[in-house]
């Protein structure tokens, strides 16, 4: 599902403009609709803007002889990565989807989950490292789910839940073997 939400944003948001969709996380908004913050590029750019998905009726058109529903996007705010000062988790030690965006103000974001919030800065920070040459300010995150490790792979949360698994599966195999008495 997401892949191809994906795909329709960036064919109808991000395409049009010559950026190129990044990465995006669901989020939730006071407003009616899905809400999404996405980060996009071009040439050396980097964007992140909410974009607002709102379900409405289709006009009906030559080859479909039939109204129907369909997806409209927009942005409704946009910030260039560089005025990005601080991007604060607010607690590393809670399972807490809620960060701070600090721009010339304090933006408020609510993830859908913890690991949308994580993923979002770990591409930020990719990103910044990358265009302006610079570590992105994280603040109140923990730690060992944004840095590198040596099984580290910029794929995001899929190489965290296979470092978990092989551990556990260490853990059960040292649970079966015998202990010399």
């Amino acid at each position: 599902m997401s892949s191809l939400l994906r795909k329709e944003m960036a064919r109808m948001v991000f395409r049009p403009k010559g950026q190129k969709l990044e990465e995006f996380i669901e989020i939730e908004e006071q407003q009616q609709g899905r809400h999404f913050l996405c980060v996009s590029t071009k040439d050396k750019q980097v964007q992140i803007s909410v974009v607002m998905c709102r379900r409405v009726k289709r006009s009906k058109t030559k080859k479909l002889q039939h109204y129907g529903l369909e997806d409209s996007y927009e942005r409704t705010e946009i910030w260039d990565l560089e005025d990005l000062l601080v991007l604060d988790g607010r607690d590393p030690d809670s399972d807490d989807p809620c960060f701070l965006m600090h721009f010339d103000s304090v933006r408020f974001v609510k993830a859908i989950s913890c690991a949308a919030k994580y993923t979002l800065a770990r591409c930020l920070l990719s990103l910044s490292r990358k265009y302006r040459c610079t570590a992105l300010k994280l603040r109140n995150f923990d730690w060992t789910y944004i840095r590198p490790t040596a099984m580290y792979s910029d794929r995001g949360d899929c190489m965290v839940l296979m470092q978990v698994c092989f551990y556990a599966f260490n853990l059960v195999c040292l649970s079966m073997c015998p202990v010399p008495l």
